[in-house]
């Protein structure tokens, strides 16, 4: 189903004006970082005023929480597509999908990690519509069926497949897999993206088979 047509015009154009908004904010914090980029000239990259930005997002902060919900469905849909090939290989799927964004742009990355951190308090998550994520992947079909959900939505879901389907043992630490799996998505490229984004995909599959072969172990018996 396509959910761009018959859409109104000004649905469009506002679910549009959001999918640019995000663009322009990745665009800028590849280069600077999230406090140097003002309203201002996110306004002035598509057309707006300051005015309709604040209808859109309260805060540039709420954009950057925008990001990170885009992102997440794009990572999203290609966990989707290894999905059947096993619990792995869709982690794979995401960290290779992963490594291919921060290669290109080694600093969003940090910057979104890093303004995370900085975060007081866990943001207020608004919905992202079927328009808006068709609007933002035009080319990944299914990806306006997706839920907009992070890490923290995508790996447990995971560690689960693998151990329905034998990947992973019944007795696995769900939470210590996901902290396993979650410091590697993390500190790969954050220990490599700003001086070596090559070898950040290599890195990624090097851990994840060591943190793998770690969690697949049998569990050493009681003493």
């Amino acid at each position: 189903m396509d959910v761009t047509k018959n859409v109104g015009r000004r649905e469009r154009k506002l679910a549009q004006t959001r999918v640019d908004l995000a663009a322009a904010l990745q665009a800028r914090i590849a280069e600077r970082t999230l406090e140097e980029v003002s309203v201002r000239e996110l306004c002035d990259a598509v057309d707006i005023s300051e005015a309709t930005f604040f209808n859109h997002f309260p805060s540039k902060a709420d954009l950057a929480v925008y990001v990170v919900q885009l992102w997440s469905v794009g990572a999203g849909w290609h966990v989707a597509a290894a999905r059947d090939q096993g619990a792995r290989a869709a982690i794979e799927a995401l960290l290779d999908a992963t490594a291919a964004e921060v290669s290109a742009h080694p600093r969003v990355m940090a910057e979104i990690i890093a303004f995370q951190a900085r975060m007081p308090d866990k943001p207020v998550v608004r919905e992202v519509t079927p328009l808006e994520l068709a609007l933002a992947f035009p080319d990944r079909a299914g990806a306006e069926a997706l839920p907009a959900r992070g890490l923290d939505g995508i790996l447990p879901d995971l560690i689960e497949l693998a151990v329905t389907r034998g990947e992973l043992p019944a007795a696995v630490d769900r939470q210590a897999a996901f902290l396993a799996l979650t410091s590697v998505f993390f500190g790969v490229p954050l220990l490599l993206g700003p001086r070596a984004p090559a070898l950040i995909g290599p890195a990624y599959r090097q851990q994840l088979a060591i943190v793998w072969a770690g969690l697949a172990a049998p569990a050493a018996p009681a003493t």
